[in-house]
């Protein structure tokens, strides 16, 4: 198996710049911005993390249907088994069509939409958008054996918190 090929790091020194260090692709190279009081060490340091970050990055952006699906899977498996086949979704996929909620369901026809703004965040969080939406293949509304179900992943509250947090800094009112 063939290593991966290093990126071309550019990097950038500012005066301006005191403690932050940021880092974006520009086509093939990766543009790394640090401060110019930064030693050739802690250079190195930073170029080595902010790939990484990069890296993390992209690897949730190319998350795709399939991946989703599988994660469903594995969720109903870990918290809804005893719910028999209920949980078990038609379809799980990514969309692009939803900017005022997280997730949708339809349990007449067992589909699952999940909104792509989805794809940058910890897994944790798309964990609990995805069991909420197979919760609702059990139960439609939500009432208290919906919330029971949900309230099974122990990030529930935190989850919620980080996509209310979210919501809130880029102002755009997302439904429940």
């Amino acid at each position: 198996m063939a290593a991966a090929r290093k990126p071309v790091v550019e990097v950038r020194r500012s005066q301006r710049r005191r403690r932050t260090v940021s880092a974006y692709r520009d086509g093939e190279r990766v543009v790394v911005l640090i401060p110019d009081q930064f030693s050739r060490a802690e250079e190195s340091e930073w170029v080595d993390r902010m790939l990484a970050r990069l890296a993390a990055r992209e690897g949730r952006l190319a998350r795709n249907d399939t991946e989703l699906l599988d994660r469903a899977l594995r969720l109903i498996n870990l918290y809804l088994a005893d719910q028999g086949g209920d949980a078990l979704p038609a379809s799980v996929r990514w969309v692009t069509n939803q900017n005022g909620r997280w997730g949708s369901c339809t349990p007449a026809d067992r589909t699952i939409r999940i909104s792509h703004r989805l794809q940058e965040m910890p897994d944790w969080v798309l964990d609990y958008v995805l069991l909420h939406e197979l919760a609702h293949l059990i139960v439609p509304s939500h009432n208290a054996r919906f919330w029971a179900l949900v309230g099974r992943y122990a990030k529930t509250e935190r989850a919620r918190g980080y996509l209310e947090g979210v919501a809130a800094a880029s102002a755009v009112p997302v439904a429940g």
